[in-house]
C-alpha cells in the first residue's frame, strides 16, 4: 500500500479485552490498549516520502506484518459510474494496459456496501500497477496518478470508493446535512431514523405508547366479543433506510470504514444522477465536502471534480444540464480548496460516459500540482467569466485564466454563444470575435443586447478555449429583460384581447377587447403570464397561422362567441420560460381544442398520439354545448400541452396551466388550480396582413 507523506499515520485495529498493542513503522513505535468495545488506534509521525519498501508491524498477543508499505501521496477517487469507469474500458485501452508497468502507483478498492450504521473496516485489498492489474483500476484516478508520479516521482495511493448510478446525498454524512441550511429535510429525515436522537426516542414513545392502548382495548373487545381495529401501524420515519441510494448509506458503508485514513485530497466524478436539481446541487456540494473535511479531521483538504459531459438525456429541456453546469461551476468559487476541470471538448452525446478520461486524469492532475505541489505556473483552471460590456450593438465578454489569450480547437469563429435584448424573440445565435482574453458579440436579431449565454444547451460541444488548450464551460451574463420584454409583439402585432383571469365567470368581460376594430388577418398569438403562489413566474408566447377570419372567435370559445375548434395549425412559434416545455419556430404540428361543450377523453378525431382514455390532445367535444369548456393548444409531436384554460364559468375552479399538467390528465381538465397563482393574464394579438 502507499501512505500518506509528513502527515500523522493512524493505524486501527481490535484485539481482545486487556491486550497490550504495539504498531512500529519507519523509526516510530507507539503502543495502545483497546476500549471497553475492543478497538484500538494508535498515532505515528508523519515521515517523508520513501520508494523503498518498508513494514508496518502491528504487535499484539499475535503479530500482523504489513509487507511493501511505500510512502507518498494517496488521493481518494468517488462518484458514480465516471469515477469507477475502468482503465480496460478506456480509450486505447490495450495500450494503456500493456504499458502500465508503476509499480509505485497503488490501487484499492473499497467494496459497494450500503450500511445504516457506519462501519469501521472494508474487506479490500491494494494491488500494485501492472498490466495484470491496471485494466480494473479506476481510470480517472490512475490516469491522474500516472502524470502526478511521472511529475513528482512519488509513489501514489489510490483509494477507489466510487458506485455507478449514484446520488451525492448517500455519499454525505448527516453532520453535512446538517450545516446546510437548504437540506435541513434530509438532515431531520435522518436524525427522526437514528436511535438515541430525542425525535427518535419521542416518535418511538408516542407510538409504543399507542399499541399499549390499542392493546388493552383489543384485550377488552375480545372479552366482549366485539369488533377489534387495526393496530396502530409503525411509523414510517422511524424506519431505517435500506436502498443504496438513501442519504448517508454509501458515506457509512465506504467511506466511514476509511476515515482518519492520510489522505491528501479527493477527486470527485458525479452529478448525471442529480442533474435536473439546478442550484441546489451546490448546496449537496457543500454538505458533501464539508461534511467530509470534518469527519476526516485533516482540516480543508484539496477537492477536486469534473463537470458533467454533455448529453442527450432523452426529450429532456435542453437548459435543464446546463443550469446543472452552472451549479457545479459555482462550487469552485463558493467552497475553498476546490476546483472543477471542464470536458465539453471531449464529450460523447450519446454516451453518458466519455472514454477519453486519460484527459480528464490529466486535468485533475494540473490542478493538484498547481494548488497542491507547487507548480503555480501552470495553467490549470479553464477561462472564466470575469466580466460584460454592454456596447453600441454588441456585447463584449471578458475571460480571465486564459492562458495567454483566448482560441478556438479548430481555428473558426467562436460557437455557441447567444444574446438577447428587448424584442429579440428570445434568446439568439449570435456571431463571435475574439479580442485577447475578450469575445465580442453581434447578432442582426437583436440590436441592443443586454445580456449572453454560452453553451446552454445540453448536447453543446463548443470550440472555444484558452491558450493552453483548456476549454471554456458553459455560462451566462448580464441581466435578461422580463419575458414579455423580449417577445417579437411590438412591431409585429395588435393586442385584441386583455384579461385578467382572476375575473373568469359564467360572462366573460374582456379588460381590453379591440376585436370590433380588426378586420384582416394572417397570424394569431397568445401569451399567458402566470405566477404561482410562491412567486414564480411561467409565461408562454405562442403564435400561429390564423385558424379563422373572425376576431371574436379567437378569445375564450364561449356560446356567445361562437368558437369551435378542433384543428391543426401550422407555422407555430412557441417561446416560454417553462422548464421541460419545447420551444421552436415555424412548428408544424400544433393542435386546438377550443369549445364551450363538456368533453371526453375518446380521441374520435384520430389525433396522432393522442390517448383514448387521458384527458390530452384529441379529446371529443359533446353535450351540453355550454358545459364544461376547453381553451387549449398543443404541440403534438412532443405531446405537450402549451396551454389550457378550462371550466372558465368559476373563477375558483377554473384549470389554468402551461405545459402538461400531473397525474390523471395531461391538459389540466379537473386541475380545478386557478388559485395556485397570485396573478394570471391572457394577451390575444393579431398580424395584420
Amino acid at each position: 500500500m502507499v501512505l500518506q507523506q509528513n502527515l500523522t499515520i493512524r493505524v486501527w485495529g481490535w484485539s481482545d479485552p486487556g491486550e497490550s498493542v504495539t504498531v512500529s513503522f519507519s523509526d516510530h513505535t507507539a503502543t495502545t490498549a483497546p476500549n471497553n468495545s475492543g478497538r484500538w488506534q494508535v498515532e505515528l509521525p508523519g515521515v517523508g516520502a520513501s520508494s523503498t519498501p518498508q513494514k508496518l508491524v502491528v504487535k499484539g498477543n499475535n503479530t500482523i506484518e504489513v509487507e511493501d508499505v511505500l510512502v507518498g501521496e494517496v488521493w481518494l477517487c468517488s462518484g458514480q459510474s465516471n469515477m469507477a469507469w475502468t482503465v480496460a474500458r478506456s480509450s486505447n485501452a490495450d495500450e494503456e494496459i500493456a504499458a502500465a508497468k508503476h509499480p509505485l502507483i497503488r490501487h484499492i478498492a473499497i467494496p459497494k456496501t450500503p450500511s445504516f450504521q457506519p462501519k469501521d473496516d472494508a474487506p479490500a485489498q491494494w494491488q500494485i500497477c501492472s498490466p495484470e492489474t491496471a485494466g480494473n483500476f479506476t481510470a480517472c484516478g490512475y490516469f491522474m496518478a500516472r502524470e502526478l508520479h511521472q511529475q513528482l516521482g512519488v509513489p501514489i495511493g489510490l483509494v477507489n470508493s466510487s458506485w455507478g448510478g449514484t446520488r451525492v446525498e448517500p455519499w454525505t454524512p448527516p453532520v453535512g446535512f446538517k450545516n446546510v441550511d437548504a437540506l435541513q429535510d434530509i438532515y431531520q429525515s435522518i436524525v427522526g431514523r437514528t436511535p438515541g436522537t430525542d425525535v427518535y426516542q419521542d416518535r418511538l414513545r408516542t407510538h409504543l405508547d399507542a399499541t399499549q392502548s390499542w392493546l388493552e382495548n383489543a384485550e377488552q373487545s375480545l372479552r366482549k366479543n366485539e369488533g377489534v381495529t387495526a393496530n396502530p401501524s409503525f411509523p414510517a420515519e422511524l424506519m431505517p433506510f435500506t436502498r443504496h441510494q438513501d442519504p448517508t448509506m454509501l458515506f457509512n458503508g465506504m467511506i466511514h470504514p476509511v476515515l482518519g485514513f492520510p489522505i491528501k485530497g479527493a477527486i470527485w466524478y458525479q452529478g448525471e444522477a442529480n442533474h435536473s436539481e439546478g442550484m441546489l446541487y451546490t448546496e449537496k456540494k457543500k454538505a458533501l465536502i464539508n461534511g467530509w473535511r470534518e469527519r476526516w479531521q485533516q482540516g480543508d483538504f484539496p477537492f477536486y471534480f469534473v463537470q458533467i459531459a454533455p448529453y442527450t438525456y432523452g426529450n429532456e429541456n435542453p437548459e435543464i444540464l446546463a443550469q446543472f453546469w452552472e451549479a457545479q461551476e459555482a462550487v469552485q468559487h463558493q467552497v475553498p480548496q476546490t476546483g472543477m476541470v471542464v470536458i465539453n471538448d471531449i464529450a460523447t452525446t450519446n454516451n453518458i460516459h466519455p472514454p477519453a478520461k486519460q484527459e480528464v486524469g490529466k486535468r485533475l492532475a494540473g490542478l493538484a500540482l498547481k494548488n497542491d505541489y507547487g507548480r503555480t505556473e501552470l495553467v490549470a483552471y479553464s477561462p472564466t467569466f470575469d466580466s460584460l460590456e454592454i456596447l453600441q450593438g454588441k456585447l463584449k465578454v471578458n475571460f480571465t485564466n486564459t492562458g495567454g489569450g483566448l482560441t478556438t480547437r479548430d481555428g473558426k469563429a467562436p460557437t455557441h454563444f447567444e444574446i438577447i435584448g428587448p424584442g429579440s424573440a428570445g434568446f439568439q445565435p449570435a456571431s463571435a470575435d475574439i479580442a485577447g482574453d475578450s469575445v465580442i458579440l453581434q447578432s442582426a436579431d437583436v440590436s441592443s443586447p443586454v445580456a449572453f449565454r454560452f453553451a446552454w444547451h445540453k448536447t453543446a460541444e463548443p470550440n472555444l478555449m484558452g491558450g493552453t488548450g483548456l476549454p471554456v464551460g458553459a455560462v451566462r451574463g448580464g441581466t435578461v429583460p422580463a419575458f414579455v420584454d423580449t417577445l417579437p409583439i411590438d412591431d409585429q402585432y395588435e393586442l385584441v384581447y386583455d384579461l385578467d383571469l382572476s375575473n373568469l365567470g359564467p360572462t366573460i368581460e374582456y379588460d381590453i377587447d379591440h376585436s370590433d376594430h380588426v378586420k384582416d388577418f394572417d397570424r394569431i398569438a397568445y401569451l399567458l403570464e402566470l405566477v404561482t403562489n410562491d412567486g414564480k413566474p411561467q409565461s408562454l408566447f405562442v403564435s400561429m397561422d390564423a385558424f379563422t377570419d373572425d376576431a371574436k372567435k379567437i378569445g375564450i370559445p364561449t356560446t356567445e362567441s361562437g368558437a369551435h375548434f378542433q384543428t391543426k395549425i401550422g407555422a407555430m412559434d412557441v417561446y416560454s420560460n417553462v422548464a421541460d416545455l419545447q420551444t421552436g419556430t415555424a412548428i408544424q404540428t400544433g393542435n386546438i381544442e377550443f369549445w364551450p361543450n363538456n368533453y371526453s377523453p375518446n380521441n374520435s378525431s384520430k389525433v396522432n398520439g393522442a390517448s383514448n382514455n387521458r384527458y390530452d390532445f384529441g379529446d371529443s367535444p359533446g353535450e351540453p354545448t355550454n358545459g364544461y369548456g376547453s381553451m387549449q393548444i398543443h404541440n403534438t409531436a412532443a405531446k405537450q400541452t402549451l396551454f389550457a384554460i378550462n371550466q372558465w364559468r368559476s373563477s375558483d375552479n377554473a384549470d389554468i396551466g402551461i405545459g402538461n399538467s400531473n397525474g390523471e390528465t395531461r391538459d389540466w381538465t379537473f386541475a380545478k388550480n386557478a388559485n395556485s397563482y397570485r396573478s394570471k393574464r391572457l394577451r390575444i394579438y393579431v398580424q395584420t396582413r
